[in-house]
């Protein structure tokens, strides 16, 4: 019995589960573990969360996250129990429907459910803001650096420092002009495998939300690239133009401005994903993320189509790899 074993049985002592059985959750990128706890009583469950503190993880800003999105009326779990110290939460069980999941078993409500999503951001947007860090042009363009310190090296074993530099300079100035103005709280991973369908309740709390403890404060387009850019399934591009038209006719928003942000903000999301994607291949042992890589790819190359993005375009088309086979297997195999 682990140490971390023991400090977990001590919450749960605490609380009404002490008896349930636990089974495993599949996790996510991150050193968390989740486990469903079910009370042989009832038939009630739970979810633990296991947040390792010595692996820099931290709880608190889930919980600070979590009641903030309640209070403004959406569907993040409730808080049974919590030992910040060591890093366990109970949690509150949203269920297993995933929006990936009940998607690939029925398409024909994709409308349906990214209506839904599109309109707990609309939403979120208009609800008073948590006091949060701001996800500014400094940061956004640290982090789209990622595709040359980790994608680009990891397949060339070189980082191309004048490239990159050039880039750096560019894009800032580029995310200055075109994502300015007012924010919003952004919660960064707003994709079908973070939403549940919780069909049994009203309006937007029919999406529960998940995975939001990076939360910031960015543009309003970021969470929309996020749900409708998303690497792990297929967004129809029907679907994708009208959800934009639905955000940009609800919020009232600048259409011209709206969608320049719109594909701003889609470069350096999916710049940094192709980082982080190939840092967990390379650094951290799990290489099944190098198989979605093609995939941000296509977003990345839709999104330098752009007239805003075009002194960074050429230059990155130039500086990174692209996703062949054989790029991807130096990637895996590291």
């Amino acid at each position: 019995m682990t140490n971390r074993t023991v400090l977990a049985e001590a919450l749960i002592a605490q609380t009404p589960w002490a008896g349930a059985t636990r089974t495993p959750l599949a996790g996510d990128a991150s050193n968390r573990r989740y486990e469903r706890l079910i009370d042989p009583t009832n038939g009630r469950t739970a979810v633990l969360m296991d947040a390792p503190p010595e692996k820099s993880d931290d709880v608190e800003p889930f919980l600070r996250v979590a009641e903030y999105l309640r209070s403004v009326g959406l569907s993040a779990p409730e808080i049974y129990a919590e030992d910040t110290q060591y890093g366990f939460l109970l949690l509150e069980d949203l269920g297993d429907d995933l929006f990936a999941r009940i998607l690939k078993k029925d398409p024909g409500k994709e409308r349906e459910l990214y209506r839904v999503a599109t309109d707990v951001l609309l939403h979120l947007h208009q609800a008073t803001s948590l006091a949060l860090t701001s996800y500014d042009p400094s940061l956004m363009t640290e982090l789209a650096s990622l595709a040359f310190t980790k994608y680009a090296a990891g397949i060339l074993g070189t980082r191309d420092e004048d490239a990159m530099s050039r880039f750096e300079h560019r894009f800032a100035d580029i995310l200055h002009r075109e994502t300015s103005g007012s924010k919003v709280v952004v919660l960064r991973d707003y994709h079908a495998e973070n939403l549940l369908w919780l069909p049994q309740r009203e309006g937007v709390k029919r999406v529960g939300l998940l995975d939001f403890q990076l939360a910031m404060l960015g543009h309003p387009a970021y969470d929309l690239v996020s749900l409708l850019q998303d690497v792990r399934r297929d967004v129809s591009a029907g679907i994708e133009m009208q959800m934009i038209n639905h955000y940009i006719s609800a919020s009232g928003m600048d259409d011209h401005d709206f969608r320049t942000a719109y594909s701003v903000l889609g470069a350096q999301r999916n710049l940094r994903i192709l980082g982080v994607f190939a840092r967990l291949a390379t650094e951290y042992g799990k290489p099944h993320y190098v198989d979605m890589i093609p995939a941000v790819w296509a977003h990345l190359m839709r999104d330098l189509d752009h007239p805003a993005l075009v002194s960074v375009a050429s230059l990155l088309h130039e500086a990174l790899p692209r996703p062949t086979p054989e790029n991807l297997a130096k990637l895996r195999t590291q």
